[in-house]
């Protein structure tokens, strides 16, 4: 991963309500969440969860899929894995110090 993707990123989940989706759609795993549920869960209206989706979503952190009238979004794991790598790659003075956490959302059910 690059400085300026990890700049994108931690941008991303710079704020309040984006950091709140974006845990919310991790514990959710591979099958994500309609937007409406999202809405529901954190109270937040219509345009201003648009706005923050688009945001996390620009960033790689998730993506969208529509089955019938409903648009699903769900958290991109190889992303968060990726920040995580990135971030503690050279934890400990470059010395292995623990496996790295990795999760598919697997982890989470």
């Amino acid at each position: 991963m690059e400085n300026k993707d990890t700049v994108i990123i931690l941008a991303a989940l710079a704020q309040e309500t984006r950091l709140a989706i974006y845990r919310l759609l991790i514990v959710q795993g591979k099958d994500g969440l309609a937007v409406s549920r999202i809405g529901e869960a954190l109270g937040v209206a219509p345009a201003t969860l648009s706005f923050h989706l688009k945001e996390l979503a620009h960033a790689g952190l998730i993506s969208a899929r529509q089955e019938s009238r409903f648009i699903y979004y769900s958290a991109n794991y190889d992303a968060m894995n990726a920040l995580i790598g990135f971030l503690t790659e050279n934890c400990c003075g470059g010395q292995t110090c623990g496996p790295a956490p990795t999760c598919d959302g697997a982890c989470l059910q």
